[in-house]
């Protein structure tokens, strides 16, 4: 299983960009790749919280300080690296946007 996240910078999906999303995670359904989606807010919106040895620190913003953000996630079942990048390379395309690729650790 892989992840893909997109990094988005502060900008908004336009409504061309939400319709060839909409038809990526079609795309992904019908050929078995989908596992699930989300949209996620921007870094104004995150809470920071540190809980290593009880510190109980929580902080308004990111861990990141950056113009390119994550603004969302797909979570894809590949069965090939290969495979992952391609559907990587097509979810970039559907949404206009950076995307990043991860293995899930197993």
């Amino acid at each position: 299983m892989h992840s893909i996240r997109l990094s988005v910078p502060v900008r908004c999906f336009s409504t061309d960009e939400m319709a060839n999303i909409d038809a990526f995670n079609d795309q992904l359904r019908r050929e078995g790749n989908w596992v699930t989606a989300a949209g996620i807010v921007g870094p104004r919106f995150a809470t920071l919280i540190d809980n290593r040895n009880g510190k109980g620190e929580m902080l308004e913003g990111s861990l990141f300080n950056s113009p390119d953000y994550y603004s969302g996630f797909w979570l894809i079942e590949a069965g090939s690296a290969e495979e992952a990048r391609q559907l990587a390379f097509g979810g970039s395309q559907a949404c206009n946007r950076k995307v990043e690729l991860r293995p899930y650790i197993q």
